[in-house]
């Protein structure tokens, strides 16, 4: 597999917010899109993820605190965690999560 630019797969997204897979790593699935300045809805997951800001600001609401992760941070949710985006994230993202099956 040849090398992929990151800010470049995100910025050819149809949609901010919708990801695209880049491959697995084991039982994890990595993916990458773009951040709007829009929120998204609160969910949870049975697994851990990691969401890695390439670029802008991800801005999120953890256990209904707020948590600023900014460009060059990884921020790690713990499995079963409640969290949802805050308005105002920018930016590139890469997700680290379990595959869906």
């Amino acid at each position: 597999m040849s090398a992929v630019n990151l800010a470049e797969t995100a910025a050819g997204l149809p949609t901010a917010w919708s990801s695209r897979t880049l491959g697995l790593v084991g039982a994890a699935c990595v993916k990458v899109l773009r951040m709007d300045e829009l929120p998204v809805e609160e969910e949870s997951h049975e697994a851990a993820e990691a969401l890695l800001v390439l670029d802008g600001r991800l801005e999120l609401e953890v256990d209904g605190m707020p948590v600023s992760v900014r460009a060059g941070e990884l921020y790690m949710v713990a499995a079963g965690t409640a969290h949802a985006v805050r308005p105002g994230s920018r930016g590139t993202l890469v997700i680290v999560e379990l595959a869906e099956e």
